[in-house]
């Protein structure tokens, strides 16, 4: 009888599942990180903007705040360790948030910052040249070790 069932399975053709027509992709949005700093940017607010005000421009921009509450917390921590935001009133996740004046600076004066010039070597010391040049005598036979001392005292002397 089972041989019968498996053997009836084995016989029928594999007929893919229709697509389902309510089915639609997921829509490619920007993330957490980059709605919020996108509203904390447009704020007026001179002491910055409330993590309340803050969710509802989230919500208001069709962003499920209710559902990603966690998200949205560690977005604002985040943002907070890196340098994007400071936070003017309270602590952790809660509170007010503004720009930081530096990141916004340099956001918008990419162009401004100029390449550094490589600084000169510094000069080592005469000691420590010698050190460096007797250096592998020293790992490679380390009973050798007091000789290499004497010899670099006795150079910079």
């Amino acid at each position: 009888m089972q041989a019968k069932f498996l053997a009836d399975l084995l016989t029928v053709p594999c007929v893919s599942q229709p697509h389902n027509a309510d089915f639609k992709p997921k829509k490619v949005s920007l993330s957490v990180g980059e709605l919020i700093v996108k509203a904390v940017a447009a704020s007026k607010e001179r002491n910055g903007l409330s993590v309340a005000a803050l969710k509802k421009a989230l919500a208001a921009g069709g962003y499920d705040v209710d559902k990603n509450k966690a998200r949205v917390k560690t977005a604002i921590k985040s943002l907070v360790a890196k340098g994007t935001l400071v936070q003017t009133k309270g602590t952790g996740a809660s509170g007010s948030f503004k720009m930081n004046r530096v990141t916004e600076t340099k956001a918008k004066t990419p162009a401004a910052a100029k390449a550094k010039k490589p600084a000169a070597a510094a000069k080592k010391s005469p000691r420590k040249a010698a050190a460096a040049a007797l250096q592998p005598l020293a790992r490679s036979q380390p009973h050798q070790r007091t000789i290499v001392r004497v010899a670099v005292t006795s150079l910079c002397m």
